[in-house]
């Protein structure tokens, strides 16, 4: 068999076998697309409120429903948490049976996240209606715009995601307590990436510093794009910036990976 068909056999296998399994336990999923509607619901209607007596930072009550409805949608599919997995498996010890899996670690959690990626859009999506026809009255003209340029951005935003949780989970084989540092990681992520407040809000000097990181680059960057608010050259730039954090990152957890895996001892096996 062609090496290229053969690899595209496992990344299929992968997919597969790990999107039944979420579907099997679509109900702890529910549980935690549930999690995400407290904002959905309370911080739109707190911006539109404040917003009502004339535009906040260049967004009206419209713009910021539509913001908060964009950016919660988005961020069921872009961002990643499989970090806290990678850890427990880790530390107890069945780490070990993914080194003797017939392909990399990086491809088999890749395929493992974008399955459950690809469940939770889905899940989310009646609620997401329901939120439309909540807030449909704030709705009636505004403009989204679904370039490729968008889809690009929102793959690339997965990608952010993905390669910097990858990143962070390289930390498990050198310590067994990492959900500290996991922990810390939503802080800057939440303030810096654009789902509690948009980024353009913020004052210049404080919306330049958020861009050097890549929080930003996950969900408010292919948000943005999608409401309008980046055009043109801007696009490009953030494309861009979005390849250059998942090579930083890519780059970063190989080197741990290298390093990590002669301090990994296999606890728990």
């Amino acid at each position: 068999m062609h090496p290229m068909r053969w690899t595209l056999r496992k990344w299929r296998a992968v997919f597969s076998i790990y999107f039944q399994d979420g579907i099997a336990y679509r109900a702890s999923g529910l549980i935690w697309v549930t999690t995400d509607l407290a904002t959905a619901v309370t911080m739109p209607l707190v911006w539109a409120a404040a917003s009502k007596s004339g535009p906040i930072g260049g967004f009206t009550s419209s713009d910021f429903i539509l913001y908060y409805l964009c950016m919660l949608f988005l961020g069921s599919f872009v961002m990643s948490h499989i970090m806290w997995e990678l850890a427990m498996e880790i530390k107890e010890g069945q780490f070990s049976t993914m080194l003797l899996r017939p392909m990399s670690f990086y491809q088999l959690n890749f395929f493992r996240n974008l399955s459950w990626r690809v469940i939770r859009p889905v899940l989310f999506a009646p609620f997401f209606v329901a939120l439309l026809l909540a807030y449909h009255s704030y709705l009636k003209h505004v403009d989204i715009h679904l370039g490729w340029q968008f889809w690009a951005s929102v793959i690339m935003g997965h990608l952010v995601s993905f390669s910097f949780v990858m990143m962070m989970s390289m930390l498990a084989l050198f310590t067994q307590e990492v959900t500290s540092i996991f922990e810390l990681y939503y802080i800057p992520m939440l303030f810096l990436s654009g789902q509690l407040f948009p980024i353009a809000m913020l004052p210049d000097w404080a919306a330049k510093l958020a861009k050097m990181f890549p929080f930003y680059f996950m969900t408010g960057a292919p948000t943005e794009i999608l409401i309008g608010r980046i055009g043109g050259g801007a696009v490009y730039q953030v494309l861009g910036i979005q390849v250059m954090w998942v090579t930083v990152c890519y780059g970063v957890s190989r080197i741990l990976w290298r390093v990590g895996l002669r301090h990994y001892t296999g606890v728990g096996m």
